[in-house]
């Protein structure tokens, strides 16, 4: 009886590392996810201020609801997702739209097409979604 109740516990013990594994390696694709989504933003911004009105707002309007758009469907199809995911992603998505958001409005009002405040802003607004690609590698 005890030989039994040991081999069933080393098997579950083994199924558990195994699940476990596959977990991790099935939520990789958020690190693709964050680091796109980062990219694609920066990118956005740039056009929007870059390029002259209302071509930059189409350009840059127009990729980031693509990518976006992209993005949903490629995570709606992920089989899985680490534990905390929606508190992770919506702290990135967050801090995302706040620093957007200030960027644009700071730039269309007081600095239309100056390279200086784009580029940092477009860096800027990258980075949460290149920083939580990077903590999400980490773990």
């Amino acid at each position: 009886m005890g030989e039994c109740a040991s081999h069933d516990a080393a098997a579950t013990l083994a199924r558990a590392a195994q699940l476990g594994s596959t977990v991790r390696k099935g939520t990789r694709w958020y690190v693709r996810y964050q680091f796109v989504h980062g990219a694609a933003a920066g990118l956005a911004v740039l056009a929007i201020g870059l390029l002259r009105a209302p071509y930059g707002v189409a350009v840059g309007t127009g990729f980031l609801v693509v990518v976006v758009s992209w993005l949903s469907v490629y995570a709606a199809r992920q089989p899985v997702a680490r534990r905390g995911f929606g508190i992770r992603h919506g702290i990135m998505i967050g801090t995302w739209g706040l620093l957007y958001a200030a960027v644009l409005t700071l730039g269309v009002i007081f600095f239309p097409g100056v390279a200086a405040w784009w580029v940092p802003g477009a860096v800027v607004v990258a980075l949460p979604g290149l920083i939580g690609g990077y903590l999400e590698a980490r773990r």
